[in-house]
């Protein structure tokens, strides 16, 4: 059985696929205005809620509307003009608001489905518009060829393998690099500049706070030493933040009867998994760190 041209074939296409990758890596390293809040949110992998959150502060921070602790109050429209994703925020929250004069934030959320594929497309463009950003290929013709071009190596190695197992690791491979290629083709990457925006993690940013569990929006206190026993803990986040020194996450939950909120320390990956509103039970380290969320549910 001589693979000889098959080989070849493959090396060639695989060498095709490393100079599409290389050419479609390079960034541009031209200069670039102050990257809106959410689209700093989006770079920095935050979840959409938070993304719309941020642009719902960014919006009344220029006039757009007036938010004080968790409500949100419609504003007279402003003369500047708008980004495609703030007019989509705008409509959307004039149409919950629904002629009331405020309202909970998170009651004007959209919900994830609609945000998903309405919303973030525009933060998105918007980010690839500042040079922040940057679709996998800039043409879907690349990913289409290559993938086509899988046919030659394929048809080589069946031509002179057969059913054997060359032949078999040959399809597999194309029907699984093919459709891959053609489904990641309009992929979305952070530029060097995007990542330099984006920074290491998630950096402060506005108060985002919810008061449905009966706290008042002020009073937060550390969590107290438990001893040397792990214990759990239940309610509502109520807030979250990072410590602009330490980097250091924390969320604050409420149980429903307190005056007070408890600050517990988390990892980045359960502060951008949790929103305020969310009702959560913790397993705690006797410091105050949270190890592991036992039950997470959102109401919203």
């Amino acid at each position: 059985m001589d693979l000889v041209w098959p080989a070849t074939a493959w090396a060639l296409w695989v060498a095709a696929l490393a100079a599409a990758f290389k050419l479609s890596s390079r960034d541009s390293t031209s200069g670039t205005p102050e990257a809106p809040p959410p689209v700093i949110e989006l770079l920095r992998g935050m979840r959409a809620q938070d993304v719309f959150h941020a642009a719902l502060f960014d919006l009344a921070g220029r006039g757009w509307a007036t938010i004080e602790g968790d409500r949100l109050s419609a504003a007279q429209p402003g003369q500047e003009p708008l980004l495609p994703y703030e007019r989509w925020v705008l409509e959307r929250v004039t149409a919950r608001l629904a002629g009331a004069q405020k309202a909970p934030v998170i009651t004007l959320m959209p919900e994830s489905a609609e945000l998903e594929g309405g919303f973030v497309p525009l933060v998105r463009q918007s980010a690839i518009d500042l040079g922040l950003a940057r679709r996998r290929w800039p043409t879907m013709i690349v990913p289409v060829l290559l993938a086509a071009g899988l046919v030659i190596p394929w048809y080589a190695t069946v031509s002179a393998a057969g059913l054997s197992w060359p032949g078999m690791i040959a399809t597999m491979v194309s029907l699984v690099a093919g459709p891959g290629l053609i489904m990641a083709g309009r992929g979305f990457l952070p530029t060097a500049r995007g990542r330099e925006v984006a920074g290491p993690g998630p950096a402060p940013r506005e108060e985002w706070i919810f008061t449905g569990s009966g706290w008042q929006g002020e009073r937060i206190e550390p969590a107290g030493s438990s001893g040397r026993r792990r214990q759990e803990i239940a309610g509502y986040v109520v807030k979250r933040w990072v410590d602009a020194e330490s980097w250091k996450c924390y969320i604050a939950v409420h149980d429903g009867r307190s005056e007070q909120a408890t600050a517990f320390q988390v990892k980045q990956g359960l502060y951008q998994d949790v929103l305020p509103g969310d009702s959560v039970r913790l397993l705690v380290k006797p410091s105050g760190t949270v190890v592991r969320v036992l039950a997470h549910e959102r109401h919203w």
